[in-house]
This record gives structure tokens, C-alpha cells and sequence, in this order.
């Protein structure tokens, strides 16, 4: 997202992505939510973004403070606002959609 002031495009995106990925255990589906993650950050956004793996088996109390109802579940905490995304995150489209990321 740019914006244009003065003659000078200015670029409005965020410094760091801050995404969140709750999980249950290391379950097939979790591991496949965290490969998927890993692999689009690299893609899309490579070096603007971090995250938090949160074990609901480990500290299911965390899940209340982003109400998270099913698992695994992204949270985009940052840029606001909030935005979430259950599944596997294997469909790509789908995830840069709700993350709100363009493709490059």
C-alpha cells in the first residue's frame, strides 16, 4: 500500500507481519499449517515478518485472550486489523486473501 503526498509515494505497509499460529501438538495437520506458513512468509513477505507458535496442549489458556474456537487457526496481529484464518493454510490464494497480502 502506498500513498502519494507531496509528489513522493510513500510506502504505507507495515514494518513486521506479526502472525500468530495456534496449534494442538504436532499433529499432521498443525505441522502442514507451520510448513505452509513458513513457505509463504518466505514468498511474500521475506524479512517483514514473525511468528508465534502457541501449543494449546502446552498453555490452553492462550487461546482465550484471540477466542480462537478451532485449531490450527493463524492470527494476523499485525497490521491491524486482526484477521484469522483456520486450516491447514494450504490453499495459498485463499491465505494471501485473508492476510490481505498481493502475490508478488
Amino acid at each position: 500500500m502506498t500513498s502519494h503526498v507531496n509528489g513522493v509515494d510513500h510506502d504505507l505497509s507495515p514494518e513486521i507481519w506479526e502472525l500468530r499460529l495456534y496449534v494442538a501438538g504436532q499433529t499432521r495437520k498443525s505441522l502442514l499449517a507451520l510448513s505452509n506458513l513458513k513457505r509463504l512468509c518466505e514468498e511474500h513477505l521475506a524479512g517483514k515478518y514473525s511468528i508465534e507458535i502457541i501449543d494449546l496442549l502446552v498453555n490452553p489458556k492462550l487461546a482465550e485472550g484471540d477466542q480462537i474456537l478451532a485449531i490450527p487457526t493463524l492470527v494476523r496481529r499485525l497490521p491491524e486489523p486482526i484477521r484469522k484464518i483456520i486450516g491447514d493454510l494450504s490453499n495459498t490464494e485463499r491465505v494471501l486473501v485473508g492476510l490481505d497480502v498481493r502475490p508478488r
